[in-house]
């Protein structure tokens, strides 16, 4: 059985170091699932790895990929009631191929009722966005989104409504995000309309940012002293300067949190986001089959973007 996997095995830009090979799937180690995929998304949290900035925690050579769903093939006995059924074989393998193996008690099982364009997106975004809303929760405060129409920010906002916000506003670049974001709930700021982003800025108690560059430093040199900025992502690629010591300043990054969750707090999660994810808005998909993830890179680095590029591993 041979699986097709993207490798890379040197840092730089994506589409030039990523490599479709075919290989025999790699042994099962004790206490690991073989899971066949289905689909596997295209996030920025797949590609950054790639280019290197992470090269000291990322070893080569290596699979791309962090999320997706498929169905599990093999399984130790204490996990045989998975065979079968769809699972999200996390914290294992890379998942932009064919075969993956994952810890067993770390793959998450899929709801039946839970559609499996759904499922594959199920882990970064929706996790992450759980995480920050538990530790800066918003109820009762005004909140500010930057790249509002990226899934993570989507996910925020309509959460932080459900939570108890006040009010929620959603920066966005494209004019294509301001209708979605206010059938969402969330009022849309067009980034350049300064004179408004500045004046929402001036009354948010709580910023989830996710691009840093100018535009932080800008909402950080209006904000209310006594406000959480909360940094998750460098989607312009620059960092900030704080001009000023308040308001404070959090870094939020994902992996930081897993190691310290127990196997029964990372199964308890997606339990708890399964019916928060189907209840959501989220972004249509755009599938491509496995060969064709060029064309899905492509479609991901589009301006205006409203959907999320899939990648087929039914060949």
């Amino acid at each position: 059985m041979n699986s097709l996997a993207l490798w890379y095995r040197r840092f730089g830009e994506p589409a030039s170091v990523l490599q479709p090979e075919l290989t025999a799937p790699g042994a099962l180690k004790p206490g690991e699932l073989r899971v066949r995929m289905h689909y596997s998304p295209v996030n920025a949290s797949d590609l950054i790895p790639i280019t290197g900035a992470y090269r000291h925690r990322t070893p080569l050579p290596a699979v791309a990929g962090y999320e997706g769903v498929g169905e599990v093939t093999e399984a130790p006995a204490a996990f045989a009631h998975l065979l079968g059924k769809r699972v999200l074989p996390l914290r294992g393998q890379g998942t932009w191929q064919q075969h993956v193996n994952c810890p067993a008690e770390y793959a998450i099982p899929v709801p039946d009722e839970v559609h499996s364009h759904l499922a594959a997106r199920a882990y970064i975004n929706p996790l992450a966005a759980r995480m920050m809303l538990n530790l800066y929760p918003p109820q009762g405060k005004r909140v500010l989104l930057t790249a509002a129409g990226s899934d993570c920010a989507i996910l925020l906002g309509q959460w932080a409504r459900s939570a108890g916000a006040e009010e929620v506003y959603g920066i966005h670049r494209s004019p294509v995000h301001g209708e979605r974001l206010a059938a969402m709930g969330i009022t849309p700021i067009d980034q350049g309309n300064t004179a408004m982003v500045t004046a929402v800025a001036a009354r948010a108690d709580v910023v989830y940012d996710a691009t840093g560059g100018s535009l932080a430093e800008t909402l950080l040199g209006v904000m209310p002293e006594e406000g959480v900025f909360v940094c998750y992502g460098l989607l312009s690629g620059q960092t900030f300067r704080q001009r000023r010591a308040l308001p404070r300043v959090e870094w939020f990054h994902i992996r930081n949190y897993l190691d310290a969750l127990s196997v029964e707090a990372w199964q308890a999660a997606f339990r708890h986001i399964w019916p928060m994810l189907c209840a959501s808005q989220y972004s249509d998909v755009t599938v491509y089959p496995l060969t064709q993830w060029q064309a899905a890179l492509q479609c991901y680095r589009q301006a205006g973007r409203v959907s999320k590029p899939l990648l087929d591993m039914n060949l």
